[in-house]
């Protein structure tokens, strides 16, 4: 999340229980549900590509601390793709600009999309309970209270399962990444353990990051489609889509593609960083685990902020936000059916940050589906930690908010202060929502 590159992860993922185990720094009180038409106005029009100084800013990422890095940012028929930065550190291998790459939280965008066509085709009510669809996986006054969109956008309650998947971030230790870096887990375990912790908040009162909601809407697409959701994800989405490079590991461990190693620091827990590449994303299901490139996830949020994916209503319902807010109650993003708006110098921008272990991907667009930025990166959570377990800004931070503007508001548009992205979290799927991203408070989702 930086975001996406920090992710910045989307404005300090909220979730007690993962604040434990993750570092996840709890949100303010409940606020009143806002809509797009709410953003900040725009103070800058967006400019051409400026290659050259896209080249630079690129290259500053790198220079502030960041292994590899590999951008593309798109404005009309024009595109610009680059990379820097090495992809492995023993060889020296180099960054490419089309490699694939574990995208994370941006996955719910994925995931949100598909559940929304089927809304569309009038097999999924909004506002229904979930338990009126799964019953058995969410049973009882909790899967009467809990409706399907209290799940995309967060304010179910639910918590997350990521600490009871990782038990050793509890105790300051990274020993689980390692330990069951080939295990298989079903969507069932993943929900089960999110739902097995305490219940952060009454359902629809308040906001908390959880990728135990994306897993559920991933069984939700199974029980009213008959088909694996990643099927469905694949035929409804990626395809439509026309995607090249994007796809679902399912149980393979290994990226198919040409792609850089990814490393994982966790805040200098990690000495020197691992490299987590292989890895079973089952882990993240329908909440994080696809792979892409910085060029389809352009693609992606073009054709869906065009509205070449949903009809204009499910559209419109996938920009109904909710406010996220940081440690002090400033509103950081605000986030919608799996997709979050900011506010830069040249309007509102629309999209999701990701992080895995050793990823951080950051993806947004202008408004209207004409300007998008993506990028990715190799070295996560390499912020060190304060006293108090939050990440300490780092170069890396600055140097991709200060890209971030660029790709999307153009030369000469000044960087917004304080920067919008934070250093990211560490939400595996979305953790390190590592640049700029929502993910990460500006910036991470196994985000």
């Amino acid at each position: 999340m930086g975001a996406a590159v920090r992710r910045a992860r989307l404005a300090r993922l909220r979730n007690p229980a993962a604040a434990v185990a993750l570092c996840l720094a709890s949100l303010a009180g409940a606020a009143p549900v806002v809509t797009a038409a709410t953003a900040a106005p725009v103070t800058t029009l967006p400019q051409g590509l400026d290659r050259v100084a896209l080249a630079r800013g690129l290259d500053a990422v790198r220079d502030a601390g960041m292994y590899g890095a590999y951008a593309s940012v798109r404005d009309g028929v024009a595109g610009w793709d680059g990379a820097t930065g090495v992809a492995d550190l023993d060889t020296g291998r180099p960054t490419r600009p089309g490699m694939e790459h574990r995208v994370g939280s941006v996955t719910k965008s994925f995931t949100a999309v598909a559940v929304l066509q089927q809304s569309a085709a009038g097999r999924i009510e909004l506002d229904a309970p979930i338990g009126d669809y799964l019953p058995d996986l969410v049973p009882g006054e909790r899967g009467r209270r809990i409706t399907v969109r209290m799940l995309m956008n967060h304010t179910s309650g639910i918590a997350d399962y990521v600490p009871q998947a990782f038990p050793s971030l509890a105790r300051g230790s990274a020993a689980s990444l390692d330990e069951f870096r080939h295990r298989t887990l079903l969507p069932a375990t993943l929900i089960g353990w999110g739902l097995d912790a305490p219940q952060v908040f009454a359902p629809g009162t308040d906001w908390s990051y959880s990728n135990t909601n994306y897993v559920l809407l991933g069984e939700l697409l199974r029980e009213v489609t008959g088909r694996d959701p990643e099927e469905v994800i694949t035929r409804d989405v990626i395809r439509r889509a026309g995607l090249r490079h994007t796809y679902f590991p399912g149980t393979d461990p290994l990226i198919a593609g040409p792609h850089a190693k990814l490393y994982e620091s966790f805040h200098g827990l990690i000495d020197p960083p691992r490299d987590y590449s292989e890895y079973d994303m089952t882990m993240a299901g329908t909440a994080g685990a696809l792979i892409s490139t910085p060029q389809d996830l352009n693609t992606f949020y073009r054709d869906l902020f065009q509205g070449g994916l949903l009809p204009a209503a499910q559209l419109r319902e996938m920009r109904t936000t909710h406010p996220v807010t940081d440690d002090t109650g400033r509103v950081i993003a605000r986030y919608g059916l799996g997709v979050y708006t900011v506010d830069t110098p040249c309007g509102p921008a629309w999209g999701h940050d990701g992080s895995v272990w050793g990823a951080g991907t950051t993806a947004l667009s202008s408004a209207d589906g004409g300007r998008q930025f993506a990028l990715g990166f190799n070295l996560g959570k390499y912020q060190l930690n304060d006293a108090e377990g939050r990440p300490v800004p780092h170069p890396v931070d600055a140097a991709l908010d200060r890209l971030q503007t660029l790709a999307l508001c153009g030369a000469g548009a000044p960087v917004p202060a304080p920067p919008l992205f934070a250093p990211p979290q560490t939400d595996p799927l979305e953790a390190p929502l590592a640049p700029p991203s929502l993910s990460s408070a500006a910036g991470q989702r196994l985000r």
